[in-house]
């Protein structure tokens, strides 16, 4: 995915730079290059010398974030974005281009995060790989990128979201003792977003597909249940925000509510919005009458949360 892109300087230890095709038709470049010059868009491999469990070296290989910072004088928050696709692609216009817009419009800085999934040959535990260093490395390049390190949020969408309970569910303080700097930072989100998300496994009110994409045909039970992220929200999961509707078929209301229920019973604030129009995957819900309101009121608790201004 390519989006425009704008000059702006950058200091000379600057991770990566990305330059679009139609300017000068470079893609990735190695994180340890110094640059003097980059672009507002920055295209970033999540690993320099690949990542853990590569099947080759074709871009389908290489997971990466898009990064599309808001002009600011201060630090701002940042928001990571795991489109959805059932684990076995990714929709990457309207819960992914159209996020970014959305984040930006609200003041983030945001992540688009291309991870592994079925699609390219990957299941358990690529996406999760692939997610918790995009959060360690926003939070690592958080100075670099004008990003508040306590500001740092991760949003997902059906299989997305999946993949983003189970990041707020099993987190890390990262690996203090490694010698690459990202892989020392917490892979803990400050806050998440989950919209219209495949949450429980192995349940009848699962999303097959995603499960299967993800985990196998025959995922033992003890899989299952370490997947059904409605069984492992910790006290210090972050707050969450989700929206669901209950015409929603794919991926029946009840996964957001069963994940809200173990938020209520551990302390975890949050807010969950159901409403009763719109088919899976609405996206930002323009034009659906009541739902097209749920931007607003994620909006709204993230301002509350002090997230945005």
């Amino acid at each position: 995915m390519r989006m425009a892109a704008r000059l702006k300087t950058l200091d000379t230890n600057a991770i990566f730079i990305w330059i679009a095709a139609m300017v000068v038709g470079i893609g990735v470049v190695d994180a340890a290059d110094p640059a003097a010059l980059a672009l507002e868009d920055l295209e970033v491999a999540l690993w320099a010398g690949g990542a853990p469990g590569a099947l080759g070296t074709e871009p389908k290989d290489i997971p990466k974030i898009t990064v599309r910072r808001v002009d600011s004088s201060s630090p701002t928050g940042a928001l990571i974005i795991c489109p959805g696709g059932g684990y076995g692609g990714l929709a990457m216009d309207h819960e992914g281009k159209q996020m970014v817009e959305w984040a930006n419009s609200i003041g983030l800085t945001a992540v688009l995060c291309e991870y592994r999934h079925r699609g390219k040959g990957y299941g358990h535990p690529a996406p999760s790989q692939d997610a918790q260093r995009a959060v360690r490395m926003v939070r690592a390049k958080a100075s670099e990128w004008n990003i508040d390190p306590s500001k740092i949020g991760i949003m997902g969408f059906s299989a997305g979201g999946h993949l983003v309970s189970t990041v707020i569910t099993q987190f890390d303080a990262g690996d203090k003792e490694s010698a690459d700097p990202i892989a020392q930072q917490s892979s803990r989100p400050d806050f998440a977003i989950l919209c219209y998300p495949v949450i429980s496994m192995g349940s009848t009110f699962t999303h097959r597909g995603s499960e299967v994409n993800l985990l196998g045909e025959k995922a033992s039970k003890e899989t299952l249940v370490q997947f059904a992220s409605e069984r492992n929200v910790r006290s210090d999961t972050p707050p969450t925000f989700l929206m669901h509707t209950v015409e929603d078929k794919p991926v029946p209301v009840e996964n957001s509510l069963v994940f809200y229920e173990a938020m209520v019973a551990k302390g975890v604030p949050g807010e969950l919005h159901v409403y009763q129009k719109g088919p899976h995957g609405v996206g930002l819900a323009k034009n659906i009458p009541g739902t097209a309101d749920w931007p607003s009121a994620c909006g709204r608790w993230l301002k509350q949360l002090q997230m945005i201004p």
